[in-house]
């Protein structure tokens, strides 16, 4: 892959050369072309008819990106409102991910002011934001340096909060969101990177090889390329949220790993995740890592089944959002509800109180199904608010609770928060990792011959049986194939609907 990076912001003037000079500059100019066409991470996609009213900025300040600015104004925006600059992917523009995203389903909810940033085909003949190129990823250089006016326009000229200000992208916008958490960590709360890659992945080899196999760089490396953006600040960093598809062969699932890498390790953090769950309608994978306080600092959500494009789940619903009728959004979780909810701006949510944290959270009693918990009682207390992995389950009106229904040998993570009668919520305890007894089910997928032969099923008369429930299992053969899970130790039962 050619070094030298996307097509010239502008055409060179209309001059005869040499010509082996014009030899030299077609070259460059083909190789620019090669560049930035296999760098376009998203599949052409033909432009939305506009369903979302976008108000294009003209004079927004110092532009020395060459980009274009619209914003999406609520028609209840509040004072000081959140800003979230949303970033597009390739061959796409701010009106087809403003139109998809599903991101102003919760502008228009919660009250907060979106600031689409667009590139052109001048600066990059896909229309990629260029997030590989050495004088577009620094600060008060390039594509970068544009995005940052932008901020200060929405601030100075819709009231925005300055304090309260997001980054979000897709793709090559994903990956320009790296850019701009790096380059301007003071200006940015929190980033969600959606299918995108680590920042200056490029500094020691090709965007095509980011994308695809992906590199492998230490945290530290990694962490490293971020504080030479921003020599001598030290923090504090934005918070991340990282979104990826299992099945993107456009950009890896190998680049959420790095992200995570690089992210958490700025935090002061290690990459083993402090709780998992399993959230939306498609069983998307969390994995979440905590400051000192309690917060995600970084979490990594991994969608199933999903290739490269932005999670959408159209609908009415809460927690629904986006329209597929494009390419590269595609139906599975609307990632935006919970982009949101990460940014802090949904107004739906408990609000923070004056309560301190309740402290002495511990377990008292613990079943193969159940966990016991009490705590120290706080003044003041109307109730409480129990977490269970990070997801609030019950607001006993006294200092202790026991949760029930759990799974057999599986490890949870608890805390709690003290609530005023008004209900606003407290700052939440520590966590503490509880551990069911027992031993989880095993399970065992084969056919009938294998289970057999497997010592987990009985033959007789030609027929399979389970070993303990006797349950008929069909013929003895290789076509015939069951699940069977073993609770007991050298008890099995028929599991085909779902194990454990």
């Amino acid at each position: 892959m050619p070094s030298s990076n996307p097509a010239p912001r502008r055409s060179s003037p209309r001059t005869t050369a040499p010509p082996g000079r014009r030899r030299r500059i077609m070259g460059r100019l083909a190789a620019a072309i090669i560049l930035a066409t296999g760098v376009a991470l998203l599949s052409p996609a033909p432009e939305a008819q506009a369903a979302v009213p976008l108000e294009r900025v003209s004079n927004f300040g110092a532009n020395p990106g060459s980009l274009n600015m619209y914003v999406y104004r609520p028609s209840s925006l509040p004072a000081n409102a959140p800003v979230v600059v949303a970033l597009h992917g390739c061959t796409q523009s701010a009106q087809i991910y403003a139109d998809n995203s599903g991101l102003t389903t919760f502008a228009d909810r919660h009250g907060f002011l979106l600031v689409f940033a667009e590139t052109t085909f001048a600066n990059n003949v896909s229309q990629c934001f260029n997030w590989f190129q050495n004088t577009d990823i620094r600060r008060g250089q390039g594509e970068a340096a544009s995005i940052r006016q932008m901020v200060s326009h929405a601030v100075s000229s819709y009231g925005a909060d300055a304090g309260d200000v997001h980054v979000t992208g897709l793709s090559a916008g994903g990956a320009m969101t790296t850019v701009m958490l790096a380059a301007y960590p003071e200006v940015f709360k929190a980033g969600a990177v959606v299918a995108g890659l680590p920042y200056d992945c490029t500094k020691d080899t090709g965007a095509l090889t980011c994308m695809n196999p992906g590199v492998d760089r230490t945290p530290a490396v990694w962490a490293q390329r971020v504080r030479d953006a921003g020599p001598g600040y030290s923090g504090p960093w934005p918070r991340v949220s990282v979104w990826h598809g299992d099945n993107d062969t456009k950009v890896v699932p190998k680049n959420a790993d790095e992200l995570r890498d690089q992210w958490t390790q700025l935090h002061g953090l290690d990459q083993s995740p402090d709780r998992s769950s399993v959230i939306g309608p498609n069983g998307t994978r969390r994995t979440e890592y905590l400051a000192g306080d309690g917060t995600v600092a970084v979490e990594v959500n991994r969608v199933p089944n999903i290739a490269h494009g932005t999670p959408v789940d159209p609908g009415s619903g809460a927690e629904q959002c986006g329209q597929t009728g494009t390419a590269n959004f595609i139906d599975s979780i609307c990632s935006s509800y919970w982009i949101t909810r990460f940014f802090g701006l949904d107004r739906s949510a408990p609000q923070p109180g004056r309560l301190p944290a309740p402290a002495g959270l511990r377990a008292t009693g613990v079943t193969d199904t159940s966990v016991s918990l009490d705590w120290e009682p706080v003044d003041g207390a109307a109730d409480y608010a129990v977490y269970l992995d990070g997801t609030r389950v019950a607001t006993p009106a006294d200092s202790r609770f026991t949760d029930s229904g759990l799974g057999v040998g599986t490890t949870h993570a608890y805390s709690v928060a003290a609530r005023e009668p008004t209900g606003a919520e407290g700052a939440r305890s520590a966590q503490i990792a509880v551990a069911t007894t027992g031993a989880a089910p095993a399970c065992w997928t084969a056919n009938n011959y294998q289970q057999v032969q497997a010592g987990r099923a009985t033959t007789s008369g030609g027929y399979a049986y389970a070993k303990g429930s006797q349950q008929n299992m069909g013929l003895n053969n290789t076509f015939v194939t069951h699940t069977l899970k073993e609770s007991p130790a050298g008890y099995y039962v028929l599991a085909d609907g779902g194990c454990p």
